[in-house]
């Protein structure tokens, strides 16, 4: 069951064509039947790889450029600018071609040469800040952003800043939504990593709305287990594990956290796609690990929710899927 929800809803309810923004959202819910080993409760994974750009970031995307507009913080023919691996990039860049916005953006050569590319087909100006061996850092990070700030302060430029704008965790509340919905109001526990913490605190806010208890888990790469008391450090999942606690996580929203070592969610995104016919990237292969563990001790009958973040489209340029 898929439900309707925003502008989709309007859309459905009309008749009316709407414009590309009004296909984000309203993705797939899929039960995994074969890397689920036996014993454990069911395990249910949103495909957000069916977004417009093939990631749940143009959910926040829009969320975070309609509030700008709202508010005044972005007029017309304006400039938007962020730092980022390249999924934020892709969906503000899809966005701001569709709001008629320039886009600027501060990403690095430690990204996906897919992801770079479609930021880059887009429309979206692209500034590389060089990485030490290709690996995501704290330093690295810290670089991005301070390279964002100072092109934020031309004139008629707009930084959406992911890390501290909370507009960004409204447009995750839809995925909760639809996650009750799908799962017909019955789940008992929500999996989800941690870049910016927007996408936790949104789709989890939006489910403890109707089950106050939901038990929530953040997961992160075990190299840079910061979140869980660790010491940062290099690792290869895109989109998470920044190396310092960001701005907007809550560390009274998850139960727990797990950390998730890279090589092991690298082999569970490749089993997802041969084994499910699912195609998502590695941060999706940590989710799926954490939520199998969950259900192993939640045990039968429980049914845990996790993300499949994005499509595996966006890494055939690295070595996940060379193996």
């Amino acid at each position: 069951m898929r439900g309707v929800t925003g502008t989709n809803a309007q859309t459905a309810a009309t008749g009316d064509a709407g414009d590309v923004l009004a296909t984000i959202g309203n993705t797939p819910l899929v039960t995994l039947r074969r890397v689920v080993p036996p014993g454990c409760g069911e395990v249910v994974v949103k495909v957000e790889g069916q977004n417009p750009t093939g990631s749940m970031k143009d959910r926040m995307a829009q969320a975070m450029v309609a509030g700008a507009e709202r508010d005044g913080r972005l007029r017309p023919g304006g400039t938007v600018v962020e730092y980022t691996g390249g999924s934020t990039g892709a969906s503000l860049a899809l966005v701001c071609a569709a709001r008629g916005y320039r886009l600027r953006i501060v990403t690095s050569d430690a990204f996906s040469q897919d992801k770079l590319t479609q930021m880059a087909a887009y429309g979206a100006e692209l500034t590389l800040v060089p990485s030490e061996g290709g690996l995501i850092t704290k330093g690295l990070i810290e670089q991005m952003v301070a390279t964002a700030r100072e092109v934020s302060r031309e004139p008629g430029t707009y930084w959406t800043d992911q890390l501290t704008n909370t507009d960004s965790i409204a447009g995750y509340h839809s995925l909760g939504e639809e996650i009750w919905t799908q799962t017909g109001g019955r789940v008992d526990a929500f999996v989800q990593s941690i870049g910016t913490a927007a996408s936790l605190r949104g789709t989890a806010g939006a489910l403890r709305a109707h089950h106050p208890g939901l038990r929530v888990v953040a997961v992160e790469p075990g190299e840079s287990a910061v979140l869980s008391g660790g010491a940062p450090g290099a690792h290869p999942i895109e989109g998470i594990g920044i190396g310092y606690r960001p701005p907007m996580w809550d560390p009274e929203l998850p139960d727990e956290v797990r950390a998730v070592p890279s090589d092991d969610a690298e082999e569970m995104a490749r089993r997802l796609a041969r084994e499910e016919g699912l195609f998502a990237g590695t941060s999706s292969g940590a989710n799926v690990l954490a939520a199998i563990e969950v259900a192993r001790r939640l045990g039968p009958g429980s049914r845990v929710a996790t993300l499949l973040v994005d499509s595996g489209l966006k890494y055939l340029s690295t070595g996940v899927y060379s193996r």
